[in-house]
């Protein structure tokens, strides 16, 4: 049997295969309200279809300033509870299972009203200037995470991933060249993990099930954080109960990257080997044979599949042709699938 299309078990939810749709901003809750769309539904939905194992929600804002785009999904209301949950009805519905991305984007958000950031730094000489958090903002924010989780559990994922990548306010706290405070929150690397490390408390306050970190394993500058310092802040984030590391890069600061196939998957071996901690591979991961490498050799428990499965909702079954792999068919479909 193929490993890609074995079973995992995460803190109780049981994935019926190892692979995972990427959280993907969409940018589509056209009336800057942060609702779900009907284009959300289909979205989400023919990738459950397709026999994914695990749907991960885009990037979904836990603040309305927390927003990559006004046009962004939003979890900082009651009000978008009720779309996530029909759109958890609908996946649920296909054996898949559903985790949301909890987010918020700092500096990085492109708002007309002001963004926040740890440290009063423009991504770049085109960005905006953010406005430093004052502690009883970052306090905000961390409750805002929290009343995320328990909007995104009365909407019934069943999974969270925190995102602490690509740059965006998890990680300019994390990163040295993005934060540049003199208080409790900046300075050695245990203050630069304190908001991380604060936000999963707040999380676990209101979620009792499995837990992701997405980081950013390389920031592709020397001044940034090296991998002894990823590895401290995984083995923290394991320390503090979360169940897997979702290995991405970059995003920080302007950079140029190189990418090639599995260019990300090194990072979520040496996460895994060191800090003894499941991991998610992430990056150019395209076919079947890769995906299969990687869980094979235990260079991470699931991959993440992205832009491969925006150009095929059903690249589950084009993996398991690959690997001679007999994928049940959603019964619609059986006729097609034989």
């Amino acid at each position: 049997m193929a490993k890609l299309f074995s079973p995992i078990d995460i803190k109780g939810i049981t994935l019926k295969n190892r692979i995972v749709m990427s959280p993907m901003c969409m940018y589509s809750s056209v009336d800057k309200d942060g609702l779900v769309t009907p284009f959300h539904l289909s979205h989400y939905i023919s990738r459950a279809v397709g026999q994914v194992g695990l749907i991960m929600v885009e990037a979904t804002a836990v603040q309305p300033e927390g927003r990559i785009s006004d046009q962004d999904l939003g979890i900082w209301n009651d009000k978008h509870i009720l779309g996530l949950k029909n759109l958890n009805k609908e996946i649920h519905s296909y054996g898949a299972k559903s985790a949301i991305q909890l987010a918020h984007a700092g500096r990085k958000a492109e708002l007309k009203h002001p963004i926040y950031a740890p440290t009063a730094l423009p991504f770049d000489e085109k960005s905006i200037k953010p406005v430093e958090m004052t502690v009883e903002v970052i306090k905000a924010t961390i409750e805002a995470f929290k009343h995320g989780a328990r909007r995104a559990k009365e909407a019934g994922f069943d999974m969270i991933e925190i995102h602490a990548a690509h740059g965006y306010l998890i990680n300019q706290f994390l990163s040295p060249l993005t934060n540049k405070r003199k208080d409790d929150y900046g300075g050695s690397r245990e203050n630069r993990y304190r908001f991380l490390g604060e936000v999963i408390e707040a999380v676990k306050k209101e979620w009792d099930g499995p837990l992701f970190v997405r980081i950013s394993a390389d920031e592709y500058n020397e001044q940034g954080n090296a991998e002894r310092d990823f590895i401290y802040f995984t083995t923290e984030m394991k320390a503090q109960g979360v169940d897997l590391i979702d290995c991405s890069t970059g995003g920080v600061v302007p950079a140029r990257i190189k990418p090639y196939p599995g260019y990300q998957v090194k990072h979520s071996e040496v996460i895994r080997r060191n800090s003894e901690i499941a991991t998610g591979a992430v990056g150019l991961i395209t076919n079947g044979i890769q995906a299969e490498e990687i869980v094979q050799n235990e260079r991470a428990d699931l991959v993440f599949i992205g832009r491969a499965l925006l150009r095929n909702p059903y690249w589950a079954r084009e993996a398991a042709n690959e690997l001679g792999y007999d994928l049940e068919a959603p019964k619609q479909y059986e006729r097609g699938w034989k």
